[in-house]
């Protein structure tokens, strides 16, 4: 990717979530910021996974995930699962964690909010299988604001990531 359209792209704003799955005993999560809502009726969401992600395998078997919402207190959870230490199968170890009531999937104590998610359809775009979901339960754990790219210092760009002061700087009219 040219420094130009990296710098475009990585000035795209996202929230910043962790993705979760389960598979018997096995609980995973992963930092995750590609995540919109897709449709309003019926209320959807769409989270982008790479193709070679243990996770993307899990969904594949379960047809499900969790969407924890990270808020600014909860921003260790970001840096956790972004580092090498959760680059493991069973990375929630020591992370505190319930199962979801429908679909037990796992959702994060200290998130601010919690989805759990059934997949409906699903696409591969490139080296990503972007999910569309439907919500089959919420909870709020406590009221923050959302964690978004913009409070990084880093970007995500799919293979690598880029220094936010590398982002585009918009000039004003």
């Amino acid at each position: 990717m040219d420094s130009v359209l990296a710098a475009v792209f990585a000035s795209l704003t996202t929230g910043i979530y962790v993705l979760t799955v389960a598979d018997g005993e096995h609980r995973h999560g992963m930092s995750s910021s590609w995540v919109t809502q897709v449709s309003g009726e019926p209320p959807l969401l769409m989270a982008a996974v790479d193709v070679k992600h243990f996770s993307a395998a899990v969904i594949a078997r379960t047809g499900c995930f969790g969407l924890n919402i990270v808020g600014r207190r909860s921003r260790s959870l970001e840096d956790y699962f972004l580092s090498a230490a959760a680059r493991r199968a069973d990375n929630l170890e020591g992370i505190a964690h319930e199962l979801s009531p429908r679909l037990r999937v796992p959702w994060l104590t200290d998130a601010a909010a919690c989805v759990e998610a059934r997949v409906r359809d699903s696409l591969v775009a490139g080296d990503h299988r972007l999910l569309i979901a439907e919500p089959a339960g919420v909870r709020v754990n406590h009221a923050d604001r959302p964690l978004t790219s913009l409070d990084l210092d880093y970007v995500y760009l799919g293979g690598k990531t880029v220094l936010a002061r590398d982002r585009c700087e918009w000039q004003g009219n």
